[in-house]
């Protein structure tokens, strides 16, 4: 780990990237807000656009929570607003991503219709739902030729990713939202360079708002020079402009495309608590063997081939798809390229199928109206609901905002605790002990609609009760919030949380 003296510290972030672009786009909305004022002389023409846009908004298929944010704040700052929306709240996709994305789709072979069949007897008409949806919305074929192990804490993640990593033979590809410099980091790294000597392709993709404050500027040259590809998602540039908001949150490691691993953890010391931020860090992964590893493959592909304009043969990546009678697994992506929102719509699918029990851990609950309301339907109809949250925020403003949502799913049934020891990271789903998801997504509008992320979908696996004795350790650990507790909140707090809601889809 780095130790630097506060001084050395302070001179360092004077002179870092990240202070340079923040300075920067703080300048600039501290100009958009002075043209708000100076052009007052225009304000009619100015409200006339916001009235504008409240039609626009009102006229596009988001959900209702997210548009009546934004048409307050058009409402309340008529002159600033306007441009704000335009900047932040518009979620039209980039038309060069977009079409570099579809380029990347539309160059794939085309499946082998037998491969996309999905094995009658093996799927609840539940699970058949979700599975079909994945299918067709998420390109995500379902694999039975596989296995999968599920890690229930960073450490036991990294420790097995590190082993695989020794032993590949071919390639390594490796897509994180953070890297940072620590000693998880050092230990992979001195494994990569040793490969990359040794013939074996190395790939490394990370997003440049994750690392902006973890790597050190020309970070991606410095790898290069080690004989390591390297490509920066979406590079931060020190403007406004509506391509900030999309960010790559998955977490990816594929290994001679046989091998992968996902979930919520990312390439830093914090993650396998070696690097202590707020208390204990409690996180989950996902290791997927065979066939499976193919649908992690191409999302790699997709976004490498998006941040290089190197468009690579996937048939040289993926390994054959063959059937057998080994767990079902189904990994699968998504972006914010359409309206269809698949990571929350595949959690929406399992809300609303339950019979028996919903278990769940996130960092972040910030829902939308259709996601809220699926989960107190589930408790109201009987089905055992229990959410594990942070003790121990990252952002106090988030965790606000995560507790403004306790009351109405309280009062419908639905259970939650918070992680006492500290932060759960994990995102992971168990649906009625049969069915879970495991990867990158928060229950938060960031992840459902303007992140790239991934998940693996488990049915019948036999890792599923693995996930099921990780929720029942974690919910030991954690206390339960009551609603006794909840009704007792001052009322300062509750004024801050009913603000921070009316901003909830902005954050």
């Amino acid at each position: 780990m780095n130790a630097f003296h506060p001084k050395q510290q302070g001179k360092r972030l004077s002179r870092s990237r990240l202070f340079i672009t923040v300075i920067l786009v703080l300048l600039q909305l501290l100009l958009l807000l002075a043209l708000g004022q100076l052009f007052h002389r225009f304000a009619v023409l100015l409200r006339l656009l916001g009235l504008c846009l409240v039609f626009w908004i009102l006229s596009r298929p988001d959900d209702p929570s997210y548009q009546i944010s934004w048409i307050l704040i058009l409402l309340l700052f008529p002159l600033t607003g306007s441009l704000f929306y335009l900047i932040f709240g518009n979620k039209r996709f980039g038309l060069n991503m977009k079409k570099q994305l579809e380029a990347f789709c539309a160059a794939q072979p085309a499946p082998n219709p037998d491969d996309c069949l999905l094995p009658e007897a093996a799927l609840s008409p539940s699970q058949r739902k979700l599975a079909e949806y994945l299918r067709r919305c998420a390109g995500a074929p379902l694999h039975d030729d596989g296995s999968a192990v599920y890690f229930p804490t960073g450490e036991a993640l990294f420790q097995c990713m590190l082993e695989k990593l020794k032993q590949a033979q071919k390639f390594i590809f490796l897509e994180y939202f953070i890297v940072a410099e620590g000693v998880l980091w050092t230990s992979a790294l001195e494994i990569l360079e040793q490969k990359a000597a040794n013939g074996v392709e190395i790939r490394i993709l990370y997003d440049d708002a994750g690392c902006l404050a973890t790597l050190p500027e020309g970070y991606d040259k410095l790898l290069r020079e080690k004989g390591i590809h390297t490509a920066i998602f979406n590079p931060i540039q020190p403007r406004l402009n509506t391509m900030l908001n999309y960010r790559d949150h998955r977490k990816i490691c594929v290994i001679d495309g046989c091998c992968a691993f996902t979930g919520g953890a990312n390439l830093s010391d914090e993650y396998i608590n070696l690097q202590e931020r707020h208390g204990h860090w409690k996180d989950s992964g996902i290791m997927v063997q065979g066939s499976a590893a193919n649908n992690l493959c191409l999302l790699f592909l997709q976004l490498w081939q998006f941040s290089t304009g190197e468009r690579l043969n996937s048939e040289n990546y993926c390994c054959p798809m063959s059937h057998g009678n080994s767990t079902l697994l189904q990994p699968f992506g998504s972006d914010p390229m359409s309206s269809r929102s698949v990571g929350r719509n595949a959690y929406l699918l399992l809300f609303h199928h339950a019979a028996q029990s919903l278990w769940l851990t996130s960092p972040y609950l910030i829902l939308d109206n259709e996601t809220c309301s699926a989960l107190q339907l589930a408790a109201q109809s009987g089905v055992d609901v229990r959410i594990i949250t942070p003790h121990i925020p990252d952002k106090w403003y988030v965790h606000a905002l995560t507790q403004s949502f306790y009351r109405p799913l309280l009062e419908a049934g639905v259970r939650i605790f918070e992680y006492t020891p500290g932060f759960i990271h994990s995102k992971m789903a168990l649906c009625d002990g049969c069915s879970a998801i495991v990867g990158s997504t928060n229950l938060d509008y960031r992840s459902f609609y303007l992140q790239f992320e991934c998940a693996v979908a488990l049915y019948n696996s036999p890792a599923i009760p693995a996930i099921r004795e990780d929720f029942l350790a974690t919910e030991a650990l954690s206390q339960e919030i009551t609603l006794e507790q909840v009704r007792q909140t001052p009322l300062h707090q509750r004024l801050l949380r009913s603000i921070l809601r009316l901003l909830a889809p902005l954050m």
